[in-house]
């Protein structure tokens, strides 16, 4: 059986029975020592007094390792606690951190065709201001092929003609409280496009208003602007919670970037760890930067080895017949 031990089901249960006394002898050599209590998740963890219809216990809210029967309690514990609680906090954070985000945003899918689009997405597909929705060239090519050139190939509305025709339509959807519309328009200052005049600040007012409505992308230009500084003030750490919100919600960009802050501050491990989930999704630096580590020593030879698999796997599943025609015709 390639050396994998099979017991039968008697074995089972003699390990189990063998178990069962092992556990209780030692559960019999602890309650031979006197006056030593017996610790219980039911406890105040300063006092001791147990949970009782008439002792409410409430957890510590950062950590929830440990229970309190007052505010009191909780004050006068706080320096034994404090380590322990500190490290549950991070360790509680990296989980979210790593365990979410590993699927692309919806808006990186082609409405038509459902597939994921290749990244850079702005390179890949065309945004279409009526409805928001990003269609990929392969879909934009079968629509332009079927004489819908004219018209949203989702929504069927008519192009807009002009820049006034632009604005008129995406402030429609920036007054029907569309996040992604009043992300696009923040970009639209941010960028002085279809006759607005530049404008930082006000792509920035209009990129926060759009992440309290759930936009990714716009968590993510709040990073990259606050990190770089360009127009506003240089903020690390503002930077680093928005990229960190956004790659939680799948925004592929922030995932990149974050690998890259830790790979500056040499956390070699968050690095490769923030690669490794980027680069399953389709980003080619990501993968180049653990080829880099690896190379350095920085990185295993099986971190490299997966992480090429995923990015591999991710640039299959993006392919189609008319996204490769596309690219041919120069969409």
């Amino acid at each position: 059986m390639g050396g994998v031990e099979v017991r039968e089901e008697g074995d089972h249960r003699a390990a189990s029975v063998d178990e069962q006394r092992r556990v209780f002898s030692s559960a019999s050599e602890m309650s031979c020592v006197p006056g030593v209590p017996v610790p219980t998740a039911e406890a105040c963890a300063n006092c001791g007094k147990e949970g009782s219809d008439a002792i409410k216990l409430k957890n510590c809210t950062a950590c929830f390792l440990v229970k309190y029967c007052s505010v009191d309690c909780q004050k006068i514990h706080r320096k034994k606690h404090k380590k322990a609680c500190k490290k549950r906090v991070a360790e509680l954070k990296d989980e979210k951190l790593y365990g979410q985000g590993h699927e692309r945003a919806e808006g990186d899918f082609c409405p038509l065709c459902f597939l994921a689009i290749p990244f850079p997405v702005a390179g890949h597909a065309q945004i279409f201001i009526c409805c928001m929705k990003r269609v990929c060239n392969g879909c934009c090519l079968a629509a332009d092929k079927s004489g819908l050139g004219n018209i949203c190939p989702f929504c069927r509305t008519p192009l807009a003609k002009n820049d006034n025709e632009v604005i008129g339509m995406v402030q429609k959807r920036v007054d029907a409280r569309d996040p992604e519309a009043i992300s696009h328009l923040g970009d639209i200052y941010n960028h002085g496009e279809y006759g607005l005049e530049k404008n930082v600040s006000r792509a920035f007012e209009l990129w926060s208003e759009a992440a309290e409505l759930g936009s990714a992308s716009a968590l993510a230009k709040i990073g990259t602007l606050s990190y770089h500084g360009d127009g506003v003030a240089h903020d690390e750490a503002k930077s680093i919670h928005c990229w960190e919100a956004a790659a939680m919600k799948g925004d592929i960009g922030s995932r990149h970037s974050l690998g890259g802050v830790e790979l500056i501050k040499g956390n070699y491990d968050r690095a490769v760890r923030h690669f490794f989930i980027s680069a399953k999704m389709g980003i080619k630096e990501s993968l180049d930067e653990i080829k880099k580590m690896f190379a350095l020593g920085l990185a295993t030879k099986a971190q490299y080895a997966e992480t090429l698999k995923g990015y591999q796997d991710a640039v299959e599943e993006m392919k189609s017949p008319q996204r490769e025609e596309a690219a041919k015709f120069g969409y």
